[in-house]
């Protein structure tokens, strides 16, 4: 399916500054018609083909520029519970770029170039969100230990306490991502998203973005979610047991109770830098902006400015041997 629009013709997007469906070419708004078409294989546009993987949901035609959407990747055991739509747009996207990357001294010349930049592209990301209930049991003895002088005396004075924890949190809609193509580091590093913004899947939501269906069912995924419930639940424990000089457990028992899946698509802004043969990959989260990636380094820069620091020294130097010589 793809989206056209009733007055020019044109391709509706879902614009994130309007939050509603915007022609680019004769700047309607809402005047989106959707058009039906299930091919795989052929942009429903132009008749051009496609070039995409098996799990793309949304893609853009390489040959008439069309966002299409793939319905029978979007339906029935692959339709998403809930969807967060795109709340920065590309425009704001590059904005969050150039204020993290800009003033990097050592960057290529063209790394924030506006030609670059329109090359990034918003992706709706398949994730999974889990809900746990945690029953944490934890025992042990803890020593605040106290030492103090009188006169030419040294005293210690140890106390000893019995240590009794029984912990119950509910973790709600933890994440993890369920594609491949994505790394699973960068993602978690995309977090936190503001979930009350969630909301119900509808497919216009992803005209004018790249998506993919989830490449693992939910079961391959617990795993990866359970870890998350465990380092968090172990960090509220050792909060509530700080304050002792040491600590020796005697019981220590947790365990987790998955109670429900979530399967929902995230936006994500990319941004594919290719330097001397070398690609990099740059993420903004496409709800709140936040910016993962590290700066490539153009080896020119930093001759360079080593070569001109060297000038300046010499110079000064020069100088300061001119003047003791007057002197």
């Amino acid at each position: 399916m793809f989206f056209k629009c009733k007055n020019c013709g044109g391709n509706t997007v879902y614009a994130p500054d309007k939050k509603r469906m915007y022609c680019p070419h004769c700047e309607s708004t809402d005047s989106e018609e959707k058009i039906e078409d299930n091919s795989l294989v052929q942009c429903a546009n132009c008749g051009a083909p496609l070039q995409m993987s098996e799990y793309t949901s949304a893609c853009r035609c390489g040959h008439c520029g069309m966002y299409l959407i793939f319905d029978e990747r979007v339906s029935g055991s692959y339709e998403p519970h809930m969807i967060l739509p795109f709340r920065v747009s590309r425009e704001q996207a590059a904005a969050h770029l150039e204020s993290e990357f800009s003033n990097r001294l050592f960057a290529p010349s063209d790394f924030m170039s506006a030609k670059s930049l329109e090359k990034m592209e918003g992706i709706y990301v398949p994730f999974w969100l889990y809900d746990y209930d945690v029953n944490y049991d934890f025992a042990g003895e803890g020593t605040r230990i106290r030492t103090w002088r009188s006169g030419d005396t040294e005293y210690t004075e140890t106390s000893y306490y019995e240590v009794i924890r029984k912990m119950n949190a509910d973790f709600e809609r933890v994440p993890a991502d369920a594609s491949f193509v994505m790394e699973d580091g960068i993602m978690d590093l995309m977090e936190p998203y503001n979930y009350q913004e969630l909301t119900g899947f509808v497919p216009k939501y992803m005209s004018g973005f790249l998506g993919e269906r989830y490449n693992q069912p939910a079961e391959e995924l617990a795993v990866r979610a359970a870890g998350k419930v465990k380092e968090a639940s172990e960090n509220l424990l050792q909060s509530s047991i700080a304050g002792y000089t040491t600590m020796r457990t005697y019981h220590k028992n947790l365990n987790l109770q998955k109670k429900d899946t979530c399967y929902v698509l995230m936006p994500v802004w990319q941004y594919v830098y290719r330097y001397r043969d070398k690609t990099y990959l740059y993420h903004v989260n496409g709800q709140t902006g936040k910016v993962v990636g590290a700066t490539p380094v153009s080896k020119e820069k930093v001759i360079a400015y080593g070569v001109s620091v060297f000038a300046m020294v010499t110079a000064i130097c020069g100088l300061a041997v001119h003047v003791l010589e007057i002197l």
